[in-house]
C-alpha cells in the first residue's frame, strides 16, 4: 500500500447547524454565540413567538412530572433550563424537600436565570454540557429539559447522560418544538415560523440570524416516533408522548427502572 493511501486524511464529520452543515466540533461553539446574544431577551421572544402558548405548554410538563409536595428528598435536574422558566414552575409545585439543579452550557443564559431566581432557596445553577454532565450517576430522581435537546450536537450522548445521572425509578420529561400533525396547521405554522419569528427576532432581540436558526433548528429534529426510538435506545422504558397543540410541541415521558 502507497504512503499517499495509509496517510489519506479522515474527512471531520458533520453536523447540522439549522439547515446548514458545519464540522462537528464547531457546532457546540456556534450554538452557545447564538444564545449568548439571545439570553437577555429569551423570555420576552418566548412569549411574543408563541403567544404565551409556552407558558401552558411548561405548565403541562411540571403537571405531567407531578413532584411529590411531602418532606420526601427530591432532586430534579433541569438542563438546559438557564432563565428558570420550567425549574422555578417545578421549585414553587414541589414540597420542602425538593432540590432543583439548573445546568446550562450557556453562562449568558445562567446569569439570566440567577437574575430571575433571586434569592430562592433549593435552586441552584452549574455550568455544564448536556453531552458530558457534571454530575455522579444516579444522582437526581427527575430529569427535565425544555427546547434545549434539540441544540446539542449529540442526541444520542445527551439522552445516555440522562439515563446515567437517574436514579432507578427516576423519570425524564422532554419538552420539544416537534412535528405538527394537524392538516393545514402544519402549513400556517411554517409560514408564521420562517418569516414572523426572525422578523421578531430582528426587532426585538436584534438578531434574525439567530431566530432564524432556531426555526431551522426545529425542523431539523427528529419527530415524535422518531425521537422515542432514541429514547428507549438511551436504555429508557415506558416511553410515551403528548402532544400540545397539534404537535407544535410534544412532551415525551420515560423512565429508568
Amino acid at each position: 500500500m502507497s504512503n499517499a493511501l495509509k496517510h489519506k486524511p479522515i474527512a471531520p464529520q458533520k453536523a447540522s447547524f439549522g439547515f446548514a452543515s458545519v464540522p462537528e466540533d464547531r457546532k457546540q461553539g456556534l450554538v452557545n454565540e447564538v444564545f449568548a446574544k439571545v439570553a437577555r431577551r429569551y423570555d420576552l421572544m418566548n412569549d411574543l413567538m408563541s403567544g404565551g402558548l409556552h407558558r401552558l405548554w411548561k405548565d403541562e410538563l411540571v403537571s405531567w412530572l407531578a413532584p411529590p409536595k411531602s418532606a420526601v428528598p427530591y432532586a430534579v435536574l433541569d438542563v438546559a433550563g438557564g432563565t428558570g422558566d420550567v425549574a422555578m414552575r417545578v421549585f414553587e409545585a414541589a414540597g420542602p424537600a425538593a432540590q432543583v439543579t439548573i445546568c446550562d452550557i450557556s453562562a449568558e443564559m445562567i446569569e439570566a436565570g440567577r437574575a430571575r431566581a433571586g434569592e430562592a432557596e433549593r435552586l441552584s445553577f452549574v455550568q455544564g454540557n448536556a453531552e458530558d454532565l457534571p454530575f455522579p450517576e444516579r444522582s437526581f430522581d427527575a430529569y427535565t429539559i425544555a427546547f434545549g435537546i434539540r441544540n446539542v450536537t449529540h442526541i444520542d450522548a445527551a439522552l445516555l447522560e440522562a439515563y446515567r445521572v437517574l436514579k432507578p425509578g427516576g423519570r425524564f420529561l422532554c419538552l420539544e418544538f416537534s412535528t405538527v400533525e394537524v392538516p393545514l396547521l402544519d402549513t400556517l405554522y411554517d409560514a408564521y415560523s420562517f418569516n414572523a419569528i426572525p422578523a421578531l427576532g430582528g426587532l426585538v432581540a436584534g438578531d434574525s440570524d439567530a431566530y432564524r436558526y432556531l426555526v431551522e433548528s426545529i425542523r431539523r429534529f427528529p419527530d415524535q416516533k422518531t425521537f422515542i426510538g432514541l429514547i428507549e435506545n438511551a436504555g429508557f422504558e415506558r416511553v410515551r408522548y403528548r402532544n400540545l397543540t397539534g404537535g407544535i410541541a410534544a412532551l415525551h415521558s420515560a423512565w429508568r427502572l
